[in-house]
């Protein structure tokens, strides 16, 4: 976990897994690099939001893969759920919930699907296809953070590679130009200065 930057409560904080996503971003808002995986983004989601003050709101910006043919560009993200927990069989086990898919107030149709498994290989791609157009490694912890601690969250994905044999080197590949989208989507849509 890195902040870079002072968060204040008038101001969004800007969260990425790693440097390399984040490196073209111009811009004077606090930046929260956590790390791969859903374990990573949410402790350091939650320990810069439990230290406080609280950011006016919260934009994950990242890289993404496309479980479905002709999935390309920036997305902003509607619905994240939990490929890798099977909130099924734990409520037939407990009859409780858990993990079930969280919506997001600014978004749009787009489904994400997070998990800790980076997938590239057909059969997990197109069985993840079924639920979702897109998969990362983040999107739903930040957002189940960000929900308890009662603080608004936009996910914008960029797509970086097909979800399938040989994703790991077409996101090495990929990235830069990624990073370069995200920027620019945020300095269209996040306000820079305080």
């Amino acid at each position: 976990m890195e902040l870079l930057g002072e968060i204040t409560a008038d101001r969004p904080l800007l969260v990425l897994a790693v440097k390399e996503e984040a490196q073209y971003l111009d811009t004077a808002l606090p930046v929260l690099l956590t790390g791969m995986g859903k374990v990573n983004a949410a402790t350091s989601l939650a320990t810069v939001l439990g230290r406080g003050p609280r950011p006016s709101g919260i934009v994950n910006l990242g890289t993404a893969g496309a479980l479905r043919p002709g999935w390309t560009g920036t997305h902003v993200v509607g619905t994240v759920l939990q490929h890798d927990l099977d909130g099924e069989l734990l409520a037939t086990l407990t009859g409780e919930t858990y993990g079930a898919p969280l919506s997001l107030p600014d978004g749009g149709d787009v489904v994400l699907a997070t998990g800790d498994a980076f997938i590239s290989d057909e059969a997990s791609r197109a069985r993840l296809a079924e639920r979702a157009p897109l998969v990362d490694m983040e999107g739903y912890a930040l957002a189940a953070a960000a929900e308890l601690a009662g603080v608004p969250l936009r996910i914008v994905k960029h797509v970086s590679d097909e979800a399938s044999d040989g994703a790991a080197r077409t996101w090495r590949d990929a990235v830069a130009e990624c990073a370069r989208a995200l920027a620019d989507w945020a300095a269209e849509n996040t306000p820079y200065r305080s």
